[in-house]
């Protein structure tokens, strides 16, 4: 029991290995996740709208590639990204940073795709039809109106897929990183295998808790908000009314 103990909570181990964890390894995981998440953005608002285009040559590229990246494991989608980019020697992406970011974006546009597309389909048709009534073209109505109203009724989801890039990013230590890059991850394995000890790893998982637990609550609290939002107000013959006898005195 003890030497189980002193396995998970060496406190000297976690003491050591919680600056760099907490200094450049949360720095460069959060830099991983919001770069991956914006540019899986870019890639996703597309594929949503090829995907509700009326012209198949637009509708099929954009169902074989979310089927496509949703299909293959992460770790698989990261290492065939990375070979394949470093075996061409392209410029600026010979280092592993840049590839990473293009493999998570690649896998997180596909998910991120299906929110915005879900999202887009559930405003009303109406909006689209008033739109048109005013003058506005098809474009215009869905960057001016639609599209506005379909990411606000998605906002949960995407956080919960920043949680899932931010995890994700743990698999970028495939691609070889130098001291200076490594994030959480690749630290906390670094200091577990030198010490023969699971407590760096520990300390690891506690930092992505601190990243995604206050996230998952931030999910919750704009899902609750939305939907009481949503509730229509009680109308005013619903409301109870008062008798000439009530309130009479007796």
């Amino acid at each position: 029991m003890n030497d189980l103990l002193h396995n998970f909570f060496d406190w000297e181990l976690i003491r050591q290995v919680l600056p760099d964890l907490l200094t450049y390894g949360l720095a460069n995981t959060l830099m991983l996740a919001v770069a991956s998440a914006l540019l899986g953005s870019v890639i996703g608002m597309v594929l949503a709208i090829m995907g509700l285009s009326r012209r198949r040559w637009a509708r099929l590229p954009a169902r074989v590639y979310t089927d496509l990246f949703r299909g293959l494991p992460a770790a698989l989608t990261i290492l065939m990204v990375g070979e394949g980019v470093f075996s061409a020697q392209v410029g600026w992406l010979a280092s592993p940073y840049p590839v990473a970011v293009l493999a998570l974006s690649l896998m997180s546009g596909a998910y991120i795709g299906e929110i915005f597309r879900s999202g887009i389909q559930s405003v009303d048709r109406g909006q689209g039809e008033a739109c048109r009534a005013l003058g506005l073209t098809h474009a215009q109505s869905l960057r001016l109106v639609v599209v506005p109203q379909g990411v606000r009724r998605v906002l949960p989801a995407l956080v919960n897929q920043f949680i899932a890039i931010i995890k994700d990013s743990s698999l970028v230590y495939f691609l070889g990183l130098v001291t200076s890059q490594r994030e959480l991850f690749r630290i906390g394995q670094d200091e577990a295998v030198a010490s023969g000890n699971l407590s760096p790893l520990l300390a690891t998982g506690l930092c992505y808790l601190i990243l995604t637990v206050p996230l998952t609550h931030l999910v919750n609290h704009i899902d609750r908000r939305m939907r009481e939002g949503s509730r229509p107000a009680p109308a005013a013959d619903d409301r109870p009314v008062a008798t000439a006898t009530e309130g009479a005195p007796a």
